[in-house]
């Protein structure tokens, strides 16, 4: 067997696979040997089949079998032999007209389309300059993370009287015509009615301003406005039966309940931050602007990943590319219509040149990502999770645990892999360009987005 590599251009070459009937004769002898021991044909014992008719039958699928394995695992071992660099699997050669004659022919050759990675010779210098946004913290945005603070670190406390957002619970009953209890009818126990969950604004105010101990009457299908979902669950009925329960209920009133935020006191910085390490509302103020700025850091940062990609994509913008060949792939894919991949097809390939682009630097630079550093991001994953349910002083013992949890879902090992080997490469490419740092508030910063 003989195999060439024929260079069209930087990015673009064939493979020649020459195949001679030493190649392949033997394996085929072996392939038909296993055949006649299982096959089974009319008018023949298992095992008895003659060879005549067996290769009449099969030799020219079995042939085709064989030759497609030997082309492919000798592709694939050229292209580990010498280290070709290929961007896709390789592409049977589609002007290739030869004519397969499996029944005369001995001698074949095939012809595959390949696409060589480009050779990546830009990079980022102290001459390329670019903005680094700093945000203002500001009263404002201190006194809006106070505010979710206390929000999210609120509790619910017992009221004598409702207000639009409290819940209440009580005795629901089915009343008859009469506004009696209804003989059969429906009671329940520790119904829970939420005020502002109610559609009808008729039917809502007859809670508002109501006390505890006091009886409501209403009706639910008004109040919820014939929704058989919300009924049914209301009534604890099913939804078929909501049709039959169209009267008025009586509700009496046995707890109210209102959620109260945190106050600023010793109990809530401990449970924000390490306990003992805020002890009065200024040093809390101080850790919140630290928080704040730690948050908006984030932001700045993630605004100079988006201006170093776009200035990446402008410096390989003229490199060469296989551009044909992966338009022909990315074709007989079948992932995208033709018309969407028309569409995102340049976009397919600039994302595909920032990721070599990001491959050679992470070479380069000897990226290499740890089990321990995986775990760090899946952490601060979770960390970040809590944060967002006003939970953010969660001790790591307990973090590792949700973290490991997390990492056992498909994908999301690589994706921390790929989380952690872009923090290092932006890290790296912060180095390499000149940054200009620029003040900001936010309102000046989210415009930055519009444009």
């Amino acid at each position: 067997m003989k195999i060439t590599l024929n260079k069209i251009d930087e990015v673009n070459a064939t493979l020649n696979i020459e195949i001679v009937k030493e190649d392949y004769e033997e394996k085929v002898k072996h392939s038909m040997k296993e055949i006649s021991k299982t096959v089974s044909i009319p008018g023949f014992r298992k095992g008895m089949v003659p060879v005549a008719l067996l290769q009449k039958t099969y030799g020219k699928a079995v042939l085709a079998e064989e030759l497609n394995k030997l082309v492919s695992n000798k592709i694939t071992d050229y292209i580990k032999e010498n280290d070709l660099d290929i961007i896709a699997e390789p592409l049977p050669r589609k002007d290739n007209n030869q004519t397969l004659d499996f029944l005369n022919q001995e001698n074949y050759e095939f012809v595959f389309d390949i696409a060589l990675k480009p050779e990546i010779n830009v990079d980022l210098t102290k001459e390329d300059k670019l903005p680094y946004y700093t945000i203002t913290v500001d009263d404002e945005l201190i006194e809006k993370q106070i505010n979710y603070y206390k929000s999210a670190n609120g509790s619910q406390v017992q009221v004598e009287d409702i207000e639009s957002n409290d819940i209440a619970k009580g005795l629901l009953t089915e009343l008859n015509e009469e506004n009696l209890p209804k003989d059969g009818g429906i009671s329940i126990e520790n119904v829970t009615v939420m005020p502002s969950y109610i559609s009808s604004e008729t039917e809502r105010n007859m809670f508002i301003g109501a006390k505890l101990g006091d009886t409501i009457i209403f009706n639910p299908s008004q109040a919820y406005q014939n929704n058989e979902t919300e009924l049914s669950s209301f009534m604890k009925i099913k939804k078929e039966e909501v049709k039959d329960h169209q009267g008025n209920f009586s509700f009496e009133i046995k707890e109210i309940s209102r959620y109260k935020e945190a106050e600023l006191n010793q109990q809530l910085y401990d449970k924000l931050y390490e306990e003992g390490s805020v002890v009065n509302e200024e040093q809390f103020r101080d850790k919140v602007k630290e928080t704040v700025a730690g948050q908006l850091e984030s932001e700045s940062d993630y605004r100079l990943s988006l201006d170093i990609k776009k200035l990446i994509e402008e410096k390989i913008q003229d490199i060469p590319f296989p551009y044909d060949f992966l338009k022909r792939f990315l074709e007989e894919s079948k992932e995208q219509t033709k018309e969407s991949l028309d569409e995102n097809f340049p976009k397919i390939i600039t994302d595909l040149k920032v990721r070599l682009f990001k491959n050679k630097i992470a070479k380069e630079n000897n990226v290499r990502v740890t089990n321990e550093e995986v775990m760090g991001m899946a952490m601060n994953v979770t960390r970040i999770q809590f944060s967002q349910y006003g939970i953010p002083n969660i001790p790591d013992n307990i973090l590792e645990n949700y973290a490991k949890e997390m990492l056992k879902k498909e994908g999301s090992e690589q994706n921390m892999v790929d989380r952690v080997t872009d923090e290092k490469l932006f890290s790296i490419f912060k180095e390499k360009v000149t940054l200009e740092n620029k003040e900001i508030t936010k309102e000046e910063f989210k415009k930055l987005f519009e444009d």
